[in-house]
């Protein structure tokens, strides 16, 4: 007889009859992982433990990137021939803009987990941090991102934010955001963080970290990952190309850092990110913190009492790279407390280099088992075992729908701060004027055009990029000439290393002041601009060009939206950066 059957005639059993004695209780996450484990072999155990990326968009379609990284050729082989306990999405390996797409990847490559092996089925996760960092392209729901949700002073609204983000990665199958940033940023030269970043201030950086937890773990029920820990926030070099070393106390540390970790850890948060920096006052071996056991098992789990899932920063970064060869920074990771290993730079090297190392001794089974039950559980209590698929079918009912859309918007027109208006040229009036939108990005000035054009204006767009050349800065002056009108956008014109060598930015905006005309500076990324030109006497910040901001933006110089922003971090003075032109919590109202 059938189970459905005999749970039929069960429900139809006579009124009156004596009940059922109730039947043992239902195992609890950690008994199933436990079970499971137990059956499990070594070479799966340590599949677990690595989470990489998987080349193309379907789980059986052969793509020559996974035969050159990995010897197989379709992401469905790649999951089976390391176990692997968990995939990353990116924009580079998979169709992040054909999200039904993404949804059957998810589905495809589920199915290569469960159906081999111990069965047991992928995080699968990408870096939707919203704003700069958002892999998941239209019609995902766009968000203005950390710093801007900094701006808005509101949990509220980061808890909406994240829900959002996060039930539509639930829809396209991917269980595991690797955010909130819970760095607290308190150098304006970070080139990594920044607008990353909620605040430079802890205590705001603490509140809405927990905020973005709730919003991901609680009401989206998907894993947050807040990063990256024990704190990236002040740092002038970035650990992708080189190896950070944060010069703060420990009492410093204990002050600045680890505030919204320990408020992530108290909320629940099921997984941590690493970071490849050093930090002599908490390590004095100088170790990268991803590889230190003084940092993830002394304060991390020890100090914080955080017993879920700890994940590295991707091993490919060369923070953590410098010190190490790739086949023993793996093993320095577990040693040090890691659970997964995040993109290891030679999947097949580190994969055997975990098993010889437990072949030869160095590590135990028993520590590799600790690990993959913290893995196993984290899957049990998310549902993933009982149901890892999802209906690429409902993606359109979730991904970019209307209420989300709405939060978007809401969330969103609260951040953007108005930093001067010396001129009172804001708000602006709807009329009939020439209007010359100028600077950074040919999606966000055409953007912003568009809503000037919307509001009675004769708009044009003139890209000019983070680093115009004399001829373009030349073009822009003789456009803003023939306007009545001018906004420029600005990204990271603060930044004389990477985004604007030589100050070109600088040079535009001077030169545009200098014609006489009306101009507006927009800084669209990190607020610090104005340091630079700080006659400016209309400023603007958004800390973000994501598609959701410039509709915004037009809704507050328009007035339509009263300016609520307040800035998250101060801006100094780029000549003496001991002195503050405009401090935390700045921002003008109409």
């Amino acid at each position: 007889m059938s189970a459905a059957l005999v749970a039929g005639l069960a429900v139809a059993a006579p009124t009156g009859a004596t009940a059922a004695p109730a039947g043992p209780p239902k195992p609890t996450p950690a008994q199933r992982a436990e079970a499971t484990l137990a059956g499990m072999t070594l070479e799966e155990k340590v599949g677990q433990l690595f989470v990489t990326e998987v080349y193309g968009g379907d789980a059986n379609t052969p793509d020559q990137r996974n035969v050159d990284a990995y010897g197989v050729a379709t992401p469905a082989e790649v999951v089976q021939k390391y176990h692997l306990g968990g995939v990353i999405y990116f924009a580079w390996s998979n169709p992040t803009n054909d999200l039904k797409q993404i949804a059957e990847l998810s589905n495809g490559l589920q199915r290569a987990a469960v159906g081999s092996g111990a069965e047991v089925p992928l995080l699968i996760g990408t870096d939707q941090e919203g704003g700069l960092v958002s892999r998941m392209g239209p019609p995902f729901t766009a968000m203005p991102g950390n710093m801007a949700l900094g701006a808005g002073r509101k949990a509220s609204a980061t808890r909406a934010a994240a829900k959002v983000i996060g039930k539509e990665l639930k829809a396209l199958g991917v269980n595991q955001n690797y955010a909130p940033v819970a760095d607290v940023n308190v150098n304006p030269l970070n080139p990594v963080i920044g607008v990353r970043s909620f605040s430079s201030d802890p205590q705001l950086t603490a509140e809405l970290t927990k905020a973005a937890v709730q919003g991901y773990e609680h009401d989206a029920k998907i894993s947050a990952t807040p990063k990256h820990f024990p704190g990236h926030g002040d740092t002038e070099v970035d650990s992708h190309t080189g190896i950070p070393v944060i010069d703060h106390t420990r009492e410093e540390w204990e002050q600045l850092d680890r505030p919204p970790f320990e408020a992530a850890v108290k909320a629940g948060v099921d997984t941590m990110m690493t970071a490849h920096i050093v930090v002599p006052a908490l390590d004095p071996s100088e170790d990268p913190a991803t590889l230190s056991k003084p940092i993830l098992t002394g304060i991390l789990r020890e100090e914080l009492g955080y017993d879920g899932v700890v994940i590295t920063d991707s091993l490919r970064m060369d923070g953590v790279r410098e010190k190490y060869g790739d086949e023993e920074i793996p093993l320095r990771a577990l040693e040090a407390g890691v659970d997964q290993l995040l993109m290891p730079f030679d999947m097949d090297l580190a994969y055997n280099s975990v098993l010889d190392a437990v072949a030869s001794g160095r590590i135990s089974e028993e520590r590799i088992d600790q690990s993959v039950r913290r893995i196993l559980e984290l899957k049990y209590a998310k549902g993933l075992v009982d149901d890892p698929f999802v209906d690429p079918g409902k993606v359109g009912k979730y991904v970019g729908n209307p209420a989300h859309q709405a939060t978007a918007k809401r969330v969103t027109d609260r951040t953007i701060t108005v930093i001067t208006n010396e001129t009172k040229t804001l708000p602006l009036a709807k009329r009939s004027r020439n209007v010359l939108v100028t600077g950074f990005g040919a999606e966000s000035t055409a953007n912003l055009a568009k809503e000037f054009t919307k509001r009675r204006a004769k708009a044009t767009a003139l890209e000019t990029g983070s680093q115009p050349t004399d001829a373009q800065i030349a073009e822009a002056v003789a456009a803003a000439e023939a306007n009545d009108l001018v906004v420029v956008l600005t990204m990271n014109a603060s930044d004389r290393k990477a985004t604007d060598p030589g100050g070109k930015q600088e040079q535009l905006v001077k030169a545009l002041l200098a014609t006489g005309k009306p101009v507006i500076v927009v800084a669209v990324r990190n607020p610090y601009d104005i340091a630079y030109f700080p006659e400016a006497p209309t400023y603007v910040a958004t800390y973000s060009y994501s598609p959701v901001v410039m509709p915004s933006l037009a809704r507050v110089l328009f007035g339509e939206v009263s300016p609520k922003g307040k800035l998250p971090v101060s801006i100094p003075s780029a000549e003496d950066p001991e002195v503050t032109l405009y401090p935390f919590g700045h921002g003008l109202k109409y």
